[in-house]
Parts: structure tokens; C-alpha cells; sequence
């Protein structure tokens, strides 16, 4: 067998082909896969929707529990029936906060410190109830008018915690803010 330059020409080429289709084979294989951030701000987003739902899932049961259904439809049939607001029990609040707390201070809200919360009162939002109510937009639409700095804030959780804390279920926003303190001790 006799090799001549042809030959190992040949042989070159081949193996220089192979490699760059090795090559662009795991760019492309790479691209395809989901970054790690993107998984863990979806997971994020599930998050707070569960907690969402929770929320709402404690509310229709204390609902349940509170009142005899028949009677309740007979109300529903003839008269209009008004909801009545939660009343605040700063003593339960507390024990769960692990601090004092003053109703609708949006301070307790993770995220929201002095300077967003007049934000938010320049907007007329100055009760849980209002921010619970607001959505995320329009937290957002708050925090752009306080210029560049507030940018770094995320508004997306801060109408569900603020629904918790109006409709008193202070174990749960606690629970939900110890979990997302976001790296803060």
C-alpha cells in the first residue's frame, strides 16, 4: 500500500468536515435548550400564582364554613348582599409578622419601603385593599413615575401580597415572604 499526498489530503479533509459538523452539531443542540434563568423566573411566576390561588381557595372555604348555604341563596334571591370588609387584628398580625403591624401600611409588603409607598399614595393607592385590587401594570406604571432608580423592582407579587395581608391571612404572607426573601438576611 502506497500513500501519496492525494491521499492524505483526502483523509484531512474528511476528518476537518467531521469536526466542524461536531462543532456546529452542539451550538445548534445548545441553542435548543432552556437557560436555567428562564426556568426559575417561570417557576417564580407559578409561585405566586399558586399563592394567588390559595389565597383565594382559604377565602371560598371561611366562606363555606362561616354560613349556612340555604340561607345564603334565600339572601342572594331577595336582597343584595354586601360583603363585609375584613376587619384587621393587629394582635394576630403580629404574633405572624414577628413585628408590629399598622393596617394598610403597604410597607409590609416585600418590596415596598418609604419612598415606593408615597409613590403609591401619589397615585391615590393608600389601602391593601386598592393595591390588592391594582394589577401588576399598574404597580409598574407607579414605579416608572418614580424615576430610573425604581426600575430594579419587581411589582408582579405585591397585589397578592397586599390582598393577603387586607383579607387577614397573615401565616401565608409571612410563609410567602420568608420564601421569597430574594437573598436578603
Amino acid at each position: 500500500m502506497e500513500f501519496n499526498g492525494t491521499t492524505i489530503w483526502y483523509w484531512l479533509i474528511v476528518a476537518l468536515v467531521g469536526f466542524g459538523a461536531a462543532i456546529l452539531g452542539y451550538f445548534f443542540g445548545k441553542s435548543d435548550t432552556p437557560n436555567v434563568s428562564d426556568i426559575a423566573d417561570e417557576l417564580n411566576v407559578l409561585e405566586i400564582e399558586n399563592a394567588k390561588l390559595k389565597a383565594d381557595l382559604d377565602t371560598c372555604k371561611k366562606r363555606l364554613a362561616s354560613g349556612n348555604t340555604s340561607s345564603q341563596k334565600e339572601n342572594a334571591q331577595n336582597t343584595l348582599v354586601v360583603n363585609k370588609a375584613p376587619t384587621f387584628d393587629a394582635t394576630l398580625a403580629k404574633n405572624a409578622m414577628g413585628k408590629k403591624i399598622k393596617e394598610n401600611d403597604l410597607k409590609i409588603v416585600e418590596g415596598i419601603g418609604p419612598k415606593i409607598e408615597e409613590l403609591f399614595h401619589n397615585f391615590n393607592i393608600k389601602t391593601w385593599k386598592q393595591l390588592a385590587e391594582s394589577s401588576a401594570d399598574k404597580c409598574q406604571e407607579v414605579l416608572d413615575s418614580g424615576g430610573k432608580r425604581y426600575r430594579i423592582h419587581d411589582p408582579a407579587s405585591w397585589p397578592m401580597q397586599a390582598k393577603m395581608a387586607h383579607e387577614g391571612h397573615w401565616k401565608q404572607l409571612a410563609d410567602w415572604q420568608e420564601k421569597h426573601r430574594a437573598g436578603k438576611y
